[in-house]
């Protein structure tokens, strides 16, 4: 499709293609650089990655968590 062309109507509204936009930081390597090195040291670089990754951890670590604690509470009553 070119720019301008609308697709085809699903029974929604019609809409137009977008372009994107120019930017200097993917014109420049910016990002890329950003992306391989979040890559090689493993914590993303972005405040909703970084987020992402911790509660992603956090969720496995919950039933671990809870299963240590049964443990324990059975072993305090016997």
């Amino acid at each position: 499709m070119w720019y301008g062309e609308s697709v085809p109507n699903l029974g929604r509204k019609l809409a137009i293609m977008n372009k994107g936009g120019f930017s200097w930081k993917r014109f420049l390597g910016i990002s890329q650089a950003k992306a391989r090195l979040s890559r090689q040291i493993g914590i993303p670089l972005t405040r909703s990655g970084r987020q992402r990754k911790i509660g992603a951890a956090l969720g496995c670590l919950i039933p671990v968590l809870a299963l240590i604690l049964i443990a324990r509470f059975l072993l305090l009553i016997k």
